[in-house]
């Protein structure tokens, strides 16, 4: 599957299913040059997994939500969960480490924990 462009209008129904690997990212960015080609044959070599990048001189008020201050950032959802969250470009074999990783979440401890987290959130105000 080739990568797809994330923007402010398609991130919600991109990140609500499956596994989606997201990569903030800028053209002027020589680590994200890099990382750039590894993340596409990634995307080749796991067609069941949504990869999508984000341009974050074109998509400046999605990488403020995110609260990305150093690029590439790499962010993962499984099932509409964020499960990870890393600046630094990766290399390709701790690419495919991490997403065995992912793969092997147990997703309801994940959602349990996703959810306290965000109950505890909301109490503190």
């Amino acid at each position: 599957m080739a990568t797809i462009t994330l923007t402010t209008q398609n991130h919600d129904e991109t990140v609500k299913d499956g596994i989606v690997l997201i990569d903030f990212w800028a053209g002027w960015c020589m680590p994200c040059q890099r990382f750039a080609p590894i993340f596409e044959k990634s995307s080749e070599k796991h067609q069941d997994i949504t990869f999508a990048k984000v341009d974050t001189e074109d998509q400046q008020q999605l990488a403020m939500q995110y609260g990305v201050t150093s690029i590439p950032t790499i962010v993962i959802y499984r099932e509409g969960v964020p499960v990870f969250s890393q600046p630094g470009a990766l290399r390709e074999a701790d690419l495919e480490d991490l997403i065995g990783k992912v793969r092997a979440l147990d997703m309801d401890e994940v959602r349990a924990a996703y959810e306290q987290a965000k109950a505890e959130a909301e109490k503190r105000g």
